[in-house]
């Protein structure tokens, strides 16, 4: 006698994602695992006593989305300190911040995090005179987006200016290797040493990480492949997941500053429990097209005027490599040889070229799954060669919101906005292709919406293409395709239930409500 299931997820339209027409009415678990699908006749005959029916009402069921690019403790530091995402311009960004400021003790910090200047009619970086006018006393850090750059006030200056590289602090004339006044602006290293000061402890860390979980649930997360960097997020993880209450599976992308101990310490990519895996040693090559530190062939072409002076730029600027090119290629010699999986964050083409050069020295690119994070303007030579080396083009279709006219790709790149994230490109060239976030923000079905709504045809792709990026491609990034990524027999139950389809609402993707979330068969949210 065929065993009871312990849930039956019944009159529903299941895309399984196995395969891309396949649809089936239920869905029947036990013991976390998909056990059997199909009509809902034949599913219904599972059901036992004890057997918990959900019915669906007819809405889409897919499998969880799996979230390749996460930095999830700053989404629990989004939820708690000043989210400045919805900022229309500096004023209210700095409103915003004095909000939070009336909020904590004298004297401590005042943080505000994902502001965009790119979508302001005032398109500038917050400064230090901003940011006087929340605080002369405590310390105040306005983080962009990206979080590659960072805006502070005088206190914040005082205090670690000793501790930053010139040639990173923005001033009044270019940058702080030519003598001028510090701006407030920071970049790429010169940020680092505020990161350091604010880091969280244990208990914080698990306050924003159970903040980050219950968001990511709620928008269909099921997994995360978060990049960690000495934070206490791996300490907490695995202490929510030791008393069953981590409800998000977690794959931790360890910064290459950890390799020494990871060797020391005996992991290898793919260690780990059910839902706690060792994942990829990451670096970066270059820095960001918002903070115009990723590295180009060209220059930027809102450099060349020399209009923008006071964020740093100057005529002719290319960008710059956060880590040099000879750094990137010891790296991925060590960690490869280690038996570590390496990604690396690589936006301009240069940087592109120069991560593909370091995978092609090693002995299987494809068998390890090297990844590059972001590649937003790799070449046509570049997106063949991902697919010839066998790398994963890890990237975020919810950057396309910077790439109509007018937007921030727009004003960097000019005529060549369009090459950005031409994400049909590896699909047509057989390459690895997976979806994240970057948190920017957490929230797959937005970039479903930007992937099959992109600026122009040669960057959008179709709407079973995206969702299969979001879920089965970003399962192999992660070495997972065998238990997740599909609703299949003999795979995980996780999967999410949308109040509306993706393929009869293709204008309005990000306004699909998240009905409910299981991880593990077991619901996780449920905001029916």
């Amino acid at each position: 006698m065929t065993e009871a299931a312990d849930l039956v997820v019944t009159n529903a339209e299941v895309h399984t994602l196995a395969d891309p027409d396949e649809t089936v009415e239920a869905v029947a678990v036990r013991d976390g695992d998909v056990v059997r699908t199909g009509a809902a006749y034949d599913v219904e005959f599972l059901a036992g006593a004890d057997t918990d029916v959900v019915d669906a009402g007819g809405r889409v069921v897919l499998p969880g989305f799996i979230d390749a690019h996460t930095h999830l403790l700053a989404v629990g530091r989004s939820l708690v300190h000043a989210d400045l995402s919805a900022a229309d311009g500096p004023d209210e960004a700095v409103s915003l911040l004095r909000e939070r400021a009336a909020a904590v003790e004298d004297g401590e910090w005042v943080l505000g995090f994902g502001y965009d200047e790119s979508t302001w009619a005032e398109s500038r970086y917050l400064t230090a005179a901003d940011l006087a006018a929340v605080s002369e006393t405590a310390p105040v850090a306005a983080f962009r987006e990206d979080m590659h750059v960072a805006s502070v006030n005088r206190v914040v200056l005082d205090r670690y200016r000793d501790a930053m590289p010139d040639e990173d602090v923005r001033t009044d004339t270019g940058n702080a290797t030519d003598g001028g006044e510090p701006t407030g602006v920071l970049v790429e290293t010169a940020v680092d040493p505020v990161y350091d000061a604010i880091e969280p402890d244990a208990a914080e860390a698990r306050e924003l990480a159970e903040a980050a979980q219950r968001e990511a649930n709620a928008r269909g997360v099921t997994m995360v492949h978060d990049m960690v960097r000495q934070s206490k997020a791996p300490e907490v993880y695995r202490e929510l997941d030791l008393a069953g209450e981590l409800t998000l599976r977690v794959r931790l992308n360890y910064w290459s500053d950890h390799l020494a101990e990871l060797i020391d310490l005996g992991l290898r990519t793919n260690h780990g429990s059910e839902m706690v895996r060792v994942g990829a040693v990451k670096s970066f090559t270059d820095g960001s097209l918002g903070g115009r530190t990723a590295k180009l062939s060209s220059p930027y072409a809102d450099a060349a005027d020399g209009t923008d002076a006071a964020d740093g730029t100057d005529e002719g600027e290319t960008g710059q490599w956060v880590v040099p090119p000879e750094e990137v290629h010891d790296l991925v010699s060590r960690a490869d040889d280690a038996g570590f999986q390496v990604t690396l964050h690589a936006i301009g083409d240069e940087a592109v070229d120069l991560a593909l050069d370091a995978y092609a020295e090693t002995e299987d690119p494809g068998g390890m799954r090297h990844r590059v994070e972001h590649c937003e303007l790799a070449g046509e030579d570049a997106v063949r060669r991902f697919a010839d080396l066998g790398v994963v083009a890890s990237m975020q279709p919810n950057f396309h919101k910077w790439g109509h006219e007018g937007g921030l790709y727009d004003a960097r790149l000019g005529d060549r906005r369009t090459d950005a994230n031409r994400l049909p490109a590896y699909l047509d060239a057989g390459a690895p292709l997976a979806f994240g976030s970057d948190c920017m923000p957490l929230d797959p079905l937005l970039g479903v919406h930007q992937a099959v709504n992109a600026p122009s045809d040669g960057q959008a792709v179709g709407v079973t293409d995206a969702l299969r990026a979001y879920t089965s491609g970003a399962a192999y990034a992660g070495f997972d395709e065998h238990r997740l990524g599909t609703l299949e027999p003999g795979k995980r139950a996780d999967f999410v239930a949308l109040g509306s389809s993706p393929w009869e609402n293709e204008d309005g993707i990000e306004d699909i409500d998240v009905a409910f979330t299981a991880v593990g068969g077991e619901l996780v949210y449920d905001g029916r």
